[in-house]
């Protein structure tokens, strides 16, 4: 069956391109930038990733980003990312960044967005992977400062495929970002948000009628709410949910804890992703397989949240009809 899950073709849409930071990179790139990190080897770094709730891996995740300094320290994390991907079967993926985590380092957004894109060329060139790019706001900042950084981003408008809300989510309701959220679709830039991750099942309703969001970023709490979960069913709104992370942050206590199997039973989009791949325990394959060691799904169940997946990624039509065709043949 891992074979078979590797040989899946599989669409990540809810990726922070920082979280992919192995410690082996993370102590190249400290190196090579002359940054000095609080710890004395790699196996320190992996001992810290015994995370307790979002905020003890929030804190870990901006102490690691401090490497990243130049283009070439964002290329050359993305393309980490790109080739561990596709060695596990991953054919297009969307990546989040945090502009606003860099800027207040001194590092001006140009940097990683040009770092980024030239990843994401070379990933279609070298792996026949399609890419598409999401600029994020950290909820847990003044709203204004993401209002500054979505008009300073204007020369990469073209290159923005939606913008996201993501950090703390507790005590930050979307509602906080309205004004940003729809700046961005005055622009005519999708929007995405993390929503009942820690958060509660309002602030999914609560992102889908301030913010007018396609897709909402994780969303396992929606099963608090049943008419939630009616309105998702109907609209069939995706969740891009990742459940390893969810165990690592203590969302749930173990994966046969997780509200997945509840959720497909209740007719909810839903589609697999890994997170932070590089602090949650591995990237897409090791979701999928979790998931199969955790509830014994077949092929079928896979094939449907592959093809969630694909149906509401942010590609070409062209590209979308090219990997359901692979999916069928699978």
């Amino acid at each position: 069956m891992k074979t078979w899950l590797r040989e899946l073709p599989k669409v990540e849409l809810h990726l922070h391109i920082e979280g992919s930071l192995e410690p082996e990179l993370m102590f190249a790139l400290a190196a090579r930038n002359h940054i000095e990190l609080p710890y004395a080897s790699i196996e320190e770094v992996k001992a810290a990733y015994d995370f307790s709730d979002l905020q003890s891996f929030l804190d870990l995740y901006y102490l690691g980003m401090r490497v990243l300094r130049t283009e070439q320290d964002f290329f050359d994390l993305a393309m980490a990312y790109f080739e561990r991907a596709h060695e596990e079967g991953v054919v297009h993926v969307e990546l989040s960044f945090d502009p606003q985590a860099h800027l207040g380092r001194g590092v001006e957004l140009a940097i990683p967005f040009e770092g980024l894109r030239r990843a994401m060329r070379e990933a279609e060139q070298r792996f026949g992977m399609s890419t598409a790019l999401i600029m994020s706001f950290l909820r847990d900042r003044d709203a204004s400062e993401a209002m500054t950084v979505l008009e300073k981003a204007s020369p990469w408008y073209e290159v923005i495929d939606a913008v996201g809300l993501d950090s703390a989510e507790v005590g930050n309701p979307p509602a906080k970002f309205a004004a940003v959220f729809e700046r961005a679709r005055a622009l005519g830039i999708p929007r995405v948000a993390h929503a009942g991750e820690e958060g509660p099942a309002a602030y999914i309703s609560e992102a889908l009628d301030v913010l007018d969001i396609c897709r909402v970023d994780h969303g396992v709490a929606c099963l608090q709410d049943e008419a939630l979960v009616e309105r998702l069913r109907n609209s069939q709104i995706p969740l891009t949910v990742c459940p390893l992370s969810n165990v690592r942050l203590k969302v749930v206590e173990t994966m046969v804890d997780h509200p997945l199997p509840a959720m497909l039973e209740k007719g909810v989009k839903v589609t697999l992703n890994s997170d932070d791949p590089a602090y949650f325990g591995g990237g897409m394959l090791d979701n999928y397989v979790a998931c199969f060691d955790a509830f014994g799904w077949d092929q079928r169940v896979f094939k449907q949240l592959a093809g969630n997946a694909i149906d509401v990624a942010f590609m070409s039509d062209a590209r979308r009809r090219e990997l359901v065709e692979r999916l069928a043949e699978c």
